[in-house]
This record gives structure tokens, C-alpha cells and sequence, in this order.
């Protein structure tokens, strides 16, 4: 009963999470695109999963695992993606470069997409997507 009472004592009342709301200042959208990459290499072992697969595994597992992992680096890029939209660019930015909006909409659906697909061609599109962003970033940070 002790221990319960100093458990509830110790427990945060709020718990927070957040990439750098302070913020750090260290963005990059290589963040995104390692993630995108994974994505895309994901679907091509998917693809090929009867080279690929190890001897010791059934290829509905090995493709299960495929699913499920691709599911979270996707995922991992739209939770890159918003961090750069929300922390780093600023109206300024949107004023130089109107297009960022639809670029961020087009990557952050490109990323949605790669939930749902096993086609490289469609990691392709989100890894190009990233890239178009990225050129605008950096041109930022000159």
C-alpha cells in the first residue's frame, strides 16, 4: 500500500512529448528521406521476398514483418515532415517559395501511400517528394 501511494506521489501529473519545442534549431529534412529510403528498400525486399527472406522464416511472416516495419518509417516521415513544416519554415519562407504548401501536402500523402502500397515505384514518388522539399530547405539556409 506504501509502494502505491509513493508510485501515485512520483508520477507525473502531465507528460509531454515533443521533437524540440524549444527549439533546438538542428532541422533537416535528411531526417525524412533516410526514412523514405527505408521505405522504398522495404517494398523492394517485399518484392523479392523469396531471395531476400531468411531459410528460417515462412514467407507470410517475412512479409508480414515487411508490412509492419514499412508501416512505421512511413509514419517516421510524416512525423519528420511536420516537425520541419510547423518549427522551421516561417511566413517568410511561404512568401519566397508559395509552392511549399503543396509540396508538404503531396510528401506527407506520398507517405500516407506507402502505408498502403509494396510498389517501389511508390517509395520512388515519396523519396522525390522529400526531394523537393529539401532543395527549398536548403536554398533557406544560405
Amino acid at each position: 500500500m506504501v509502494a502505491k501511494t509513493l508510485a501515485g506521489l512520483l508520477r507525473p501529473s502531465r507528460v509531454a512529448h515533443a521533437h524540440c519545442d524549444l527549439p533546438c534549431g538542428v532541422y533537416d529534412p535528411a531526417q525524412a528521406r533516410i526514412e523514405a529510403q527505408s521505405v522504398k528498400a522495404i517494398q523492394e525486399r517485399y518484392q523479392n521476398a523469396e531471395k531476400t527472406k531468411s531459410a528460417a522464416e515462412t514467407l507470410e511472416d517475412y512479409r508480414g514483418r515487411c508490412v509492419a516495419i514499412k508501416e512505421e518509417r512511413a509514419n517516421l516521415v510524416k512525423e519528420h515532415l511536420w516537425i520541419l513544416w510547423t518549427d522551421y519554415f516561417k511566413p517568410e519562407h511561404l512568401e519566397k517559395h508559395p509552392q511549399l504548401h503543396e509540396l508538404f501536402w503531396k510528401a506527407t500523402k506520398e507517405a500516407g501511400l506507402a502505408k498502403k502500397s509494396v510498389d517501389p515505384e511508390q517509395g520512388q514518388k515519396l523519396v522525390d517528394a522529400i526531394d523537393g522539399i529539401a532543395e527549398i530547405f536548403w536554398e533557406t539556409k544560405k
